[in-house]
């Protein structure tokens, strides 16, 4: 039996913060503030995050820029990063660009993602960048797209998103 270095086994540690389970803390601040809070470094990033090496680079209102960090442990049976991690940095950048509208104690959720994969991503594109930006926010929906560039900015996916705008209950 012949030992290869690629069947030598790797292993990856995830760190993370549980989010605050008060929702009444953790919606106190508009969707912008709770943002710019995470880019900052003063609120925690949300623990998925941690999976993919994905952080804020700038956000204002309906428009955020983040990196991700594909590695080997996003890889599918072929060699390749998983559909899953382009999924999940453009639907992160669709909805935090959805979240940077809403007023403190609005949430969303996401109702549609499409994705359109370009190009393959491996471990050797190194860190990508998405670009989210709403189209069309109305009272119950709101839409928005992204696309991931590698660092020659070659679009390598592309996504459209409509999210459900989640509005507290009333009072009884």
């Amino acid at each position: 039996m012949t030992t290869h270095e690629e069947d030598s086994e790797r292993s990856r540690t995830i760190r993370y913060q549980v989010p605050g389970r008060d929702r009444r803390t953790l919606f106190a601040r508009s969707g912008l503030e709770q943002l710019r809070a995470v880019a900052a470094g003063e609120a925690p990033a949300p623990p998925i995050s941690s999976h993919i090496g994905l952080e804020i680079v700038t956000v204002e209102e309906g428009d955020v820029v983040m990196t991700a960090v594909p590695d080997e442990s996003h890889y599918n049976p072929i060699g390749s990063v998983h559909g899953g991690f382009f999924a999940t940095v453009l639907d992160s950048a669709c909805g935090c660009a959805v979240h940077s509208t809403l007023p403190a104690g609005v949430g969303y959720t996401s109702l549609e993602l499409k994705v359109s994969f370009l190009r393959p991503i491996t471990a050797d594109t190194g860190t990508v960048t998405a670009h989210g930006w709403v189209i069309r926010k109305g009272r119950s929906a709101v839409f928005a797209e992204a696309d991931i560039r590698d660092s020659q900015g070659q679009v390598l996916a592309t996504a459209s998103s409509t999210c459900l705008v989640v509005r507290p209950d009333p009072a009884p």
